[in-house]
């Protein structure tokens, strides 16, 4: 390989469409990412393939020898310093509280707006909204009657 070759694609199938009456319009495409088991035959985790920047499509389940063979290519060029080391593609960590299986909370702008979960730190707690009303309780601002004036 060339200096600085990049990591190949992997090569898939194409599959079998209604609209081109189960012939399909090539043989193979360039896919998004090894399979799984295409990565653990050539010796590697998910993870550690990921951080040597190779696409791991885990959906896929499918083995192909072509890419199995391409992949040993470019670690061995990777061993002799030929091809260049792909940016890892180790998906970002985002967390997100987990709903605990409350009752619905208002999710759309105006139920959030209603229980006072406008707040963005406080988006999915209760915490901004009952210190809010201790504070108006404490300063007697009638906290309870500034929504829904009708009523007994």
């Amino acid at each position: 390989m060339s200096e600085g070759a990049k990591l190949p694609s992997a090569i898939v199938k194409v599959p079998l469409l209604s609209r081109f009456n189960g012939v399909p319009p090539r043989e193979k495409k360039i896919g998004r990412g090894y399979s799984v088991g295409e990565v653990e035959a050539v010796g590697l985790t998910t993870r550690e393939a990921r951080l040597l920047g190779i696409y791991v499509d885990e959906r896929r389940k499918s083995v192909n020898e072509e890419n199995i063979k391409r992949l040993l290519e470019w670690l061995h060029s990777l061993v002799k310093g030929e091809a260049s080391l792909g940016t890892s593609s180790l998906p970002k960590i985002i967390i997100v509280k987990r709903d605990r299986g409350r009752v619905f909370k208002g999710k759309t702008m105006s139920g959030r707006k209603a229980r006072g979960l406008l707040s963005v730190k406080y988006r999915y707690t209760h915490n901004y909204k009952w210190g809010r009303k201790q504070k108006e309780r404490l300063l007697h601002k009638r906290h309870e009657a500034r929504r829904h004036t009708g009523g007994d």
